[in-house]
């Protein structure tokens, strides 16, 4: 059956880079590709008042490699909270 699934495009696409928990909030990294590599982007959530926030990084910094650009997404993300706290949102 899996090879089936194989041919006719059943598998399961590929998984981004794991969620981060930072003091309360979750960080999604998210780089984004462009032609020149890829841009540090992430998206930062944390529940307040029974409601999920959401707010979206992105950043003019380029890494050539995604895993780079994932890593750095994260730290730029957890600079922004202890920047900014729940004013990000």
């Amino acid at each position: 059956m899996s090879l089936f699934k194989k041919l006719f495009g059943g598998s399961e696409p590929p998984k981004g880079p794991e969620p981060t928990l930072y003091n309360g909030y979750t960080i999604f990294p998210e780089p984004m590709k462009e032609p020149d590599g890829y841009r540090i982007a992430a998206r930062i959530e944390k529940e307040i008042g029974g409601e999920i926030k959401s707010h979206h990084l992105i950043r003019a910094d380029m890494l050539h490699g995604a895993d780079q650009a994932a890593e750095a997404s994260i730290e730029k993300a957890k600079s922004m909270i202890d920047q900014m706290g729940d004013r990000i949102f």
